[in-house]
């Protein structure tokens, strides 16, 4: 997690330093602070205030003007928790400095915590036992509640179950997460659509995809599974125009081809 700060410093531009292929580059990843300093009072009175954050932060692919880190604040429980911010590089090493024993006693552990409690949810799930799977997905959520597996399980929990009203609930919380719609989610994202609209919430799920449209237009399945939902309206024409926008990114999506010859027969 340590880097040599006053070494890269001497460095104008990262783009100008090239590491040999046979060396291996350890990536950041782990807990960091920042400092603000604030004045606090007037006149005579007026003294000086260092007010210390803590963040999560983890090295990414680096993009085409080199290494970038991601960084994400930590929660009142220290859970990595809200939106990231990009840094390159050298910006990150000159703000932010190193906390291991803070993220070996703090952070780490919490993090162990509630990744147990939400495999345990998921398990629950997975066998049923979907009261139990409530309790641990509620579990998860009181130490994030951001938690995007998390509030996605709670939702399908709820969906599974019949409970429309609180599965709507859960709806309004993760249509509001950017990060709901990022790729590592996609498998639950995709269940969690197609719940909505099976359970008759068709209307949360036409907004559900907007938003998801709204991150991502490039997506065949995602045009496919709005014009369903919309087919479930009664609205033709607009799932018409989704499943054309569908088969124009997929020409060969046989089940888009499928369903527009269908709607076309029966007009």
């Amino acid at each position: 997690m340590s880097q040599d700060k006053n070494k890269v410093a001497q460095d104008d531009s990262m783009k100008a330093v090239t590491i040999p292929d046979d060396i291996e580059v350890q990536k950041i990843i782990g807990v960091f602070s920042s400092q603000t300093i604030n004045r606090v009072g007037t006149g005579t009175t007026s003294r000086k205030a260092i007010q210390k954050s803590y963040w999560f932060a983890e090295e990414a692919a680096p993009d085409e003007n080199g290494r970038v880190v991601m960084v994400q604040p930590l929660n009142n429980h220290n859970i990595p928790s809200g939106p990231k911010e990009e840094f390159p590089l050298p910006d990150f090493l000159e703000k932010f400095d190193p906390e291991l024993e803070y993220y070996q006693t703090e952070v780490y552990p919490r993090i162990q915590e509630m990744n147990s409690t939400l495999k345990r949810a998921e398990q629950q799930r997975d066998q049923g036992a979907l009261y139990s799977a409530q309790f641990e997905y509620e579990a998860t959520l009181d130490f994030d509640e951001q938690n995007v597996r998390a509030n996605f399980g709670l939702g399908l929990t709820y969906m599974e179950r019949g409970e429309t009203e609180k599965a709507g609930d859960i709806f309004e919380r993760v249509v509001g997460l950017d990060a709901a719609f990022a790729p590592e989610h996609k498998h639950l994202f995709n269940e969690f659509g197609i719940s909505l609209r099976k359970s008759k919430l068709t209307d949360q799920a036409v907004e559900y995809y907007t938003r998801a449209l709204e991150i991502t237009d490039n997506d065949e399945n995602l045009y496919y599974n709005i014009a369903r939902a919309y087919f479930e309206q009664g609205d033709k024409d607009e799932c018409i125009s989704n499943l054309t926008k569908a088969l124009e990114l997929n020409p060969s999506f046989k089940e888009a081809g499928k369903f527009l010859e269908y709607i076309n027969k029966t007009e």
